[in-house]
């Protein structure tokens, strides 16, 4: 039975010093800038420094190293189509321009892979830097550069680095940014010219929060300290297979082949990937392992995020229909990857172009990128389109590791460490030199953490394990650690003509590991599982193994001909959005114990399916009416439930009768949205919130519980402890996902499940039914949205709830109001939810304010490319005053898409600015 807590109320803990850090460095800065603001200085500080930065799009300009002249076309959004004699030129200009509108953003970038914030923002970023150090990306991408990548994308990374090189020469740093002027006042730092190096390495980031699992194995580890077995069970259930469709339908693993084949009547056979995790040689007791993997988890937390909520609750959405199904007869591809909100976008839109195809020159392709890494990574070229959603296959195990002096122990021998002495220069202040080690299975994330040294002391081990000493370190494995040829795939992608070009192409996508939907203009579609994903020994990944035990080694990686994949299914579409890639039966390998659990990627299909039974065909606008689709999955099932409640409270009544006759969708202007949501999360809180360790609650909540060694309830209220949450709010659990809509479905008719009962308060009874719980999260919604609204709820609304603001992620998320006043856009009251096809996602245990959403959306038309459809999230500039810095968020939270340019005759007729690069 879950333990018993009682609610109190708790101070918010203090800011870590890390923190305090930031707010002093920034204060001084706005301290200097309140100065000199307000008079005549001020005005001329705000004219010469914001405005010298911006771009200059028209004209001409000289740029050494082109081999002849190239076009800029911008259109009224400021997104930039570049037209080149050849491919040096063509990505040489890529380079320039992109530094234009988004330098800053790459320089933060690139220090932030390197391991070099220090240099930029002071001590204050030291520990992240020591972490990121310690992974060692840049490290991997020099491999990678060095010895993976083929002489033609060396030689199109070197074009684009000259190009941004070409862009910094003769200017001082506030000539570049807002940023660096305000930095200035401070900090002496000088942006360095660059490399080849800068642009790989930012795949590792983007791999980095793309990385599967791995929160989950550590909030698993996490919960043994207050849940048994069978209630963390209860809490990861199996994937619903026969309810939510996996991704791919009609294909099977090929046991005499060795391969998988599409409409195979062969069996898959199950081998040797299954396991448990922390077993067989070493059990760490839960307390133990709750204090190393909370450390761990603080590290992790701290770790800047590059393009996800540090890997929790990222998904996207992704589908292809076949012409046969639409209206164009051609197919149509919609993608909206879903990230966290940043500010500029993560996604960087533009066209390259060959002014005509040869060897000389081989792309014209449009689409989305990253500010620092030429190419185009989702879009389309003349024949082809493709979409990317994250598969959230495991690539990453933790392992826990016996050290014995200068080494560790494996399969009964000590082996040396591999080590390296990291020097860390920081701004204003002293250099910090660290020592990494690495095992054979990685680094030692615990060295960058006081807590994790301390590990297992007390842990229950047999016979067989080492000696607890003075406790286990924690290592990381992970495939992305490994040098590989991702960028030699988004080159080959770019370039790619067929189905079997774009299959050959993603055989070198090795991370991270992407779904990736195909569609060509002769009327193909195509789904491909790419990457790089390993096979086990014993264990599954689900939870640290021990490192001293070989068998619990990767054995090695799954190969290309295995990997599942579609092609012009009879269905006649392919939907991807983080569900499961393959029903578990019909395929050998563990892919991953923690796929999204499809509540998404079935209501697309859904919509897909039931406007083909209607005899109906498919347009691009009803691919984009799709990706807003705000229906909730969880509020169908609860709402005629909740509705069956007999509430007394005339108040809470006149709540609960916001939900008679609603339709389950959640529009920003729904005032029913707004109160389910808040009973969601209500409920979420009493039968599950409540019940978790204080390393997975809200910072700050408290409670008064029963003590971690206590084998039952404790009944005398004095005997309790008083514990507060220690995660941050959109990062703590119970998120709301689609995990706990199935966690809920499991047990929502079993009345008297242990899960529903709920302690006593000062105000409250204690419930012992779901009507009893469920009646108290209607009460609590009721006064928590009257705290938030008004009791008036004739005024409320979701989008009062339910809002996004977009913050500068450097100067722009902490300190004094007058960066962020500079730098941060906002507020936008949304439409959308969790797990919802339109996903502007919320964490249910810290608010409702949005933490992640879809990042950009588009949707292709194969039948006429210039009829494709797009749009970013903000806009296509850095610069915090330029007309494109959020020029397109407003259209964007309307649902709203732009027209997407491509062939020659389109792009002139949308052209507003055109700036000729001159040799």
């Amino acid at each position: 039975m879950p333990p018993n807590t009682t609610a109190s109320s708790g101070q918010k803990p203090g800011k870590s010093g890390r923190k305090k850090g930031r707010k002093a460095r920034l204060f001084l800065i706005v301290l200097v800038l309140a100065i000199i603001g307000g008079v005549a200085f001020g005005a001329y500080w705000s004219i010469s420094t914001v405005r010298a930065s911006f771009p200059q799009t028209k004209g001409s300009l000289t740029l050494d190293g082109l081999s002849g002249p190239v076009d800029v076309q911008r259109d009224g959004n400021g997104i930039p189509q570049i037209y080149a004699a050849s491919d040096a030129d063509l990505f040489m200009a890529q380079g320039y321009v992109q530094a234009q509108d988004r330098f800053y953003e790459m320089d933060v970038r690139r220090h932030m892979t390197s391991g070099r914030l220090s240099e930029m923002f002071g001590k204050g970023q030291v520990k992240d830097d020591e972490f990121l150090r310690t992974l060692g990306w840049d490290r991997v991408a020099k491999k990678e550069y060095d010895t993976k990548l083929s002489a033609s994308t060396k030689k199109y990374l070197q074009a684009y680095a000259k190009g941004v090189n070409a862009y910094l020469k003769g200017k001082d740093a506030e000539d570049i940014s807002l940023e660096y002027a305000a930095l200035g006042f401070t900090n002496d730092y000088t942006p360095k010219e660059w490399t080849p190096v800068d642009s790989v390495a930012w795949l590792k980031a983007m791999a980095w929060d793309l990385r599967g699992n791995m929160q989950e194995e550590i909030d698993r580890s996490l919960m043994t300290s207050r849940l048994g077995p069978k209630q963390i069970a209860d809490l990861y259930p199996e994937y619903p297979y026969s309810r939510n469709k996996a991704i791919v339908q009609e294909g099977e693993y090929d046991t005499v082949t060795k391969s998988y084949v599409q409409g195979s009547s062969s069996t898959a056979s199950s081998t040797g990937t299954a396991g448990t995790g922390l077993t067989g040689n070493a059990t760490a007791s839960g307390a133990d392992l709750q204090s190393q993997l909370s450390g761990l988890y603080d590290v992790l937390d701290d770790v800047p995020t590059a393009v996800g909520v540090n890997g929790n609750g990222i998904g996207s959405n992704s589908w292809v229909v076949a012409g046969s199904h639409t209206i164009t007869n051609k197919p149509l591809l919609a993608n909206d990857p879903h990230l966290s909100a940043s500010l500029p976008s993560v996604w960087y839109q533009m066209g390259l172009h060959c002014r005509g195809i040869s060897s000389k020159c081989q792309y014209d392709v449009s689409g989305y990128t990253f500010a620092g890494m030429p190419g185009v990574v989702i879009g389309h070229n003349q024949d082809i389109a493709w979409g990317m959603t994250n598969s959230g296959v495991d690539v990453t195990d933790l392992y826990l590791e016996k050290l014995t002096g200068n080494g560790y122990q494996y399969d009964g021998k000590v082996l040396p460490f591999r080590t390296r002495e990291e020097t860390i220069k920081v701004a204003g202040g002293d250099s910090k030199t660290i020592v990494v080690r690495e095992t054979n299975n990685g680094p030692l994330l615990s060295d960058r953490n006081d807590e994790l040294v301390k590990v297992g002391k007390k842990a229950t081990v047999d016979t067989a394990a080492p000696d607890r000493g003075d406790g286990y370190g924690i290592s990381l494995r992970w495939t992305a650690l490994d040098p590989g040829n991702s960028m030699d795939a988004v080159f080959e992608m770019d370039k790619a003509s067929d189905w079997s070009e774009f299959r050959k192409a993603s055989a070198s996508f090795d991370v991270p590991s992407q779904n990736l939907i195909y569609a060509d203009t002769k009327d193909n579609i195509g789904y491909q599982l790419p990457g790089k994903i390993p096979t086990r020994g014993e264990g599954d990944g689900s939870l640290p193994s021990p490192g001293w035990d070989s068998k619990y080694q990767w054995t090695g990686y799954i190969k290309q001909a295995e990997l599942p994949y579609e092609y012009n299914p009879k269905r006649g579409y392919i939907v991807t959005a983080n569900q499961a890639v393959v029903d578990k039966d019909k395929y050998p390998y563990t892919l991953t114990a923690d796929w999204g659990y499809g509540a998404r990627s079935q209501r697309i299909t859904d919509l897909i399916q039931s406007k083909i039974d209607g005899g109906g065909k498919i347009s691009t606008d009803d691919m984009r009416q799709m990706q807003l689709d705000n229906s909730s999955e969880i509020a169908k099932l609860l709402v005629p439930k909740l509705l069956k409640i007999d509430v007394k409270d005339k108040n809470v009544r006149e709540a609960q009768k916001l939900l008679e006759g609603w339709d389950y969708t959640q529009d920003a202007d729904s005032a029913a949205a707004a109160y389910f949501n808040a009973t969601w999360r209500n409920i979420l809180k009493l039968a599950f919130g409540n019940k978790l360790p204080k390393e997975l609650r809200v910072k700050g909540q408290c409670l008064y519980v029963d003590p971690v060694d206590t084998t039952g309830p404790v009944d005398d209220d004095d005997a309790k402890v008083r514990e507060c949450g220690q995660r941050d709010a959109d990062q703590a659990q119970p998120d709301g996902g689609d995990r706990w809509f199935e966690v809920v479905r499991k047990i929502v008719d079993d009345e008297k499940n242990d899960w529903w009962t709920a302690p006593k308060t000062r105000l409250d009874k204690p419930a012992d039914t779901r009507d009893e719980l469920f009646a108290r999260a209607l009460k609590d919604a009721r006064w928590e949205l009257t705290a938030k609204l008004g009791k008036d709820i004739d005024t409320w609304s979701w989008g009062r709830l339910h809002r996004l603001f977009l913050k500068n992620q450097t100067l722009g998320t902490e300190g004094p109001r007058f960066i962020k006043y500079m730098l941060n856009r906002g507020p936008w009251k949304l439409s959308g939810g969790e797990a919802t096809v339109n996903a502007t996602g919320w964490n249910a245990a810290g608010g409702y304010g949005v933490v992640w959403v879809p990042s950009m959306r588009m949707v292709v038309n194969l039948g006429d490319l210039d009829k494709s459809k797009w749009i970013n999230l903000s806009g296509a500039s850095g610069h915090a005053y330029s007309a494109h810095y959020t020029d397109q968020t407003d259209k964007w939270a309307k649902g709203e898409l732009l027209p997407w340019s491509f062939s020659k005759k389109a792009v002139d007729k949308s052209t507003s600015d055109t700036l000729v690069l001159k040799p």
